[in-house]
């Protein structure tokens, strides 16, 4: 990854982007687009929308998506009570279990409000149950509700306070990797498209509210009624200890882009990745996901009438904690598969099942 790219990603990864709070990051992704698109443009609920204009010759060209979401899972300040304790609600799918004895980072008008998540001392603990997000509580110094109040209000939104780390020359952890990888995934294959001088029109896509229902998607599948959509998230990688593999494809971390098979999944553009894959030497792995993909391609592929989509997956362990892991090898393959099926799209048009 050369430097350009690995600041572009961690700048994303950096800036916090909760769902329903994600003009900070947009901007970063936008600002990064802007260098090689035709036009760059933003709806009303922030979605970004970045253009290559295909070839005004080539009859037939294919409009194509590069998509990922640029939201990440949080919390929000939902009360706060008479001893200036913070009470929480989740952005998504926040996991309870993790989240004790964790800094969090409030992000209130004035700037950002530093605090903790509690934890009982080890010795004080009794035998616990499963912890509830209605047992947290944030602890940020204050002594009453109206101090708490002078610094922070309510409906403000909060992330772990993680930040990047490099475990190994490829190997990357943090908070929200899910998804701001797939929007520097998208970003960097419609470079490459750029690069290449493809005939298609192709767009590249950060959209927002992916973690709380696929809305963004749904918004701008609606818009832009293009021939396909190709989305990029992350998967359940289970290469660690006692990780659950029977419930999953059996992903890892190096074994290449995986590419979803199954229910929203479109087979013609399944069978285009594939192909372009073989063709590039890239190894992929396949993900089984029969009952819906869980990402944005469930938005995109009924936005407006049918639109063939397909989820191609970053191998991710520990997936909704702060240290999510990743292999950086595996998102620049997919770089390079998104952009060299966008340079090759009118190849494979129409995508439409046979019957």
């Amino acid at each position: 990854m050369d430097d350009p790219s690995r600041d572009f990603l961690t700048e994303l990864l950096e800036t916090p982007s909760p769902s329903g709070y994600e003009t900070r990051g947009q901007q970063v992704w936008v600002d990064y687009v802007d260098q090689f698109a035709d036009d760059v443009r933003t709806d009303a609920y922030g979605n970004a929308i970045a253009v290559h204009e295909g070839a005004p010759d080539a009859s037939g060209a294919p409009e194509i998506v590069l998509t990922g979401h640029a939201d990440e899972i949080g919390f929000i300040v939902k009360s706060i009570d008479d001893s200036g304790f913070v009470r929480l609600g989740r952005i998504g799918g926040s996991d309870p279990s993790v989240s004790k004895g964790q800094h969090v980072t409030i992000h209130a008008a004035d700037g950002p409000v530093e605090g903790v998540i509690g934890q009982h001392a080890i010795h004080l603990r009794e035998d616990e149950s499963e912890t509830d997000i209605e047992d947290l509580w944030i602890d940020i110094g204050a002594e009453s509700e109206d101090e708490a109040h002078e610094r922070l209000e309510i409906g403000d939104p909060i992330t772990f306070s993680s930040t990047v780390s490099w475990l190994s020359e490829t190997r990357l952890s943090g908070r929200g990797l899910d998804n701001r990888v797939g929007t520097w995934a998208a970003a960097e294959g419609f470079r490459q498209a750029v690069e290449a001088g493809t005939d298609a029109t192709v767009y590249a896509v950060s959209t927002v509210q992916e973690e709380v229902g696929f809305n963004g998607a749904r918004m701008v599948g609606f818009d832009l009624e293009p021939d396909a959509v190709v989305v990029v998230d992350v998967g359940h990688a289970v290469d660690y200890p006692s990780a659950p593999s029977e419930k999953t494809s059996q992903m890892e971390l190096g074994g290449g882009p995986a590419l979803g098979r199954g229910s929203t999944n479109h087979p013609a553009v399944f069978d285009a990745l594939r192909s372009v894959a073989d063709e590039r030497e890239l190894e992929v792995q396949i993900e089984a996901l029969g009952v819906g993909t869980g990402t944005d391609a469930d938005g995109f592929f009924t936005a407006a009438g049918a639109i063939p989509s397909q989820v191609v997956s970053v191998p991710n362990r520990y997936m909704h904690t702060p240290v999510e892991v990743i292999d950086t090898d595996d998102l620049e393959e997919i770089a390079t598969l998104l952009g060299a099926f966008a340079s090759r799209a009118d190849e494979f048009t129409p995508f439409a099942v046979d019957i």
